[in-house]
C-alpha cells in the first residue's frame, strides 16, 4: 500500500495558508471585541453589500422621473419620500453608496501606495532627499485640502473622475509623514542592520524590511481618512464639481433639496444622514483597527 508523503512545497504552501487564515481569523476576533469597532466594521460591510447590490436592492430607478408623485413625504411607497422630481429618495441613497464607495476606495487606493512610498523613501534616505520630499509634502499640507481640491477640481473640470483625482492630489500628505515616522524608527532596527551587512540592497531593504512594518499605521490613518474623504467628496457635490446631475451623489442631494429644507425636510436630511453614518462608521473603525494593530497605542 503506498503512502502519499506530501511535497515540501505543498506543505509549505499548506502551512502559510493556514498561517494566514488564523491571523486573519485572529484579527477579526480582536475587531470583534470591542463593541464600537465591532458596529463600524458591521456598518461599512454593509455598505459595501448595498454599493455591489445595488441594482436588486433599490426599489425604483434612481433617475426616474414622476412628476406627480414630487415631493412626497415618507410613506408606506416610497419610505424617504421623494425629491422635487418625484424620484425616490431610498433608491438615490442605495445608488449613491456604490458612489461614494467607488470615489473612497480609489482614492485610498491612490493615496496609500503614493503616500507609503515618499514617506518610506524620505524616512529611509535621510539627508537632501528627506528634506526635498518633506519641504515638499509641508508645502501640500499648509493648504486647506478642500480649498486646494476645489482648486483642482475647478481647473480640470466637473465630473467623479475629476474629484477622485483632485482629492487624491491633497489626500497624500497625512500617510507620507506618518509613513516617514515610522521609517526613521524602522530603519535602525536589528533586523535591518543585519540584513544590510549580509549584503540586502537598498531596495531589498525598503521593500522587504521597512515598507512591511509601515503598512500597519498607514492602513489605520487610510481608514481615518475615509471620513474625511467621504465629506470632501459630498462638498465638491454640494458645489457642483463632482458626480454630474442626475447621478445619485449625496453631496449633490443635498445642494438640491437646499431650497425645500423648511417644508420637505427629507430631500435634504436623508443624504446628510447617509454621510454623517458613513463618516462615523470609518472613524470608529479606523480608531478599533488603532487598538488592533498598533500595540503601542493604549486607550486611556
Amino acid at each position: 500500500m503506498m503512502t502519499y508523503v506530501p511535497l515540501p512545497e505543498r506543505r509549505s504552501l499548506r502551512e502559510n495558508l493556514g498561517n494566514m487564515m488564523g491571523a486573519t481569523g485572529r484579527f477579526v476576533a480582536d475587531l470583534m471585541r470591542e463593541p464600537l469597532g465591532r458596529a463600524g466594521f458591521i456598518v461599512v460591510m454593509l455598505l459595501i453589500l448595498i454599493a455591489i447590490f445595488a441594482p436588486l436592492i433599490a426599489p425604483y430607478s434612481p433617475t426616474r422621473q414622476a412628476l406627480g408623485s414630487a415631493l412626497q413625504a415618507p410613506s408606506a411607497t416610497h419610505w424617504l419620500g421623494t425629491d422635487e422630481y418625484g424620484r425616490d429618495i431610498l433608491s438615490r441613497l442605495i445608488w449613491g453608496t456604490r458612489i461614494t464607495m467607488q470615489t473612497i476606495l480609489s482614492i485610498s487606493a491612490i493615496v496609500g501606495p503614493v503616500g507609503l512610498i515618499i514617506g518610506v523613501t524620505a524616512g529611509f534616505f535621510g539627508g537632501r532627499i528627506d528634506a526635498v520630499l518633506m519641504r515638499f509634502t509641508d508645502i501640500v499640507l499648509s493648504f486647506p485640502s478642500l480649498v486646494l481640491a476645489l482648486a483642482f477640481a475647478a481647473a480640470m473640470g466637473a465630473g467623479l473622475q475629476t474629484a477622485i483625482i483632485a482629492i487624491s492630489l491633497t489626500a497624500w500628505p497625512p500617510v507620507a509623514r506618518l509613513a516617514r515616522a515610522e521609517a526613521l524608527v524602522v530603519r535602525n532596527a536589528d533586523y535591518v542592520n543585519a540584513a544590510r551587512l549580509y549584503g540586502a540592497g537598498k531596495l531589498r531593504l525598503i521593500f522587504l524590511y521597512v515598507v512591511p512594518m509601515c503598512i500597519p499605521s498607514v492602513i489605520v490613518r487610510l481608514t481615518l481618512n475615509m471620513a474625511t474623504i467621504t465629506l470632501t467628496a459630498a462638498s465638491l457635490g454640494f458645489l457642483g464639481l463632482g458626480a454630474q446631475p442626475p447621478s445619485p451623489e449625496w453631496g449633490a442631494m443635498i445642494s438640491a433639496g437646499r431650497r425645500f429644507m423648511l417644508d420637505q425636510w427629507w430631500v435634504a436630511l436623508m443624504p446628510g444622514f447617509a454621510i454623517l453614518l458613513t463618516s462615523l462608521a470609518f472613524n470608529v473603525l479606523g480608531d478599533a483597527l488603532r487598538d488592533v494593530l498598533d500595540p503601542r497605542y493604549t486607550r486611556k
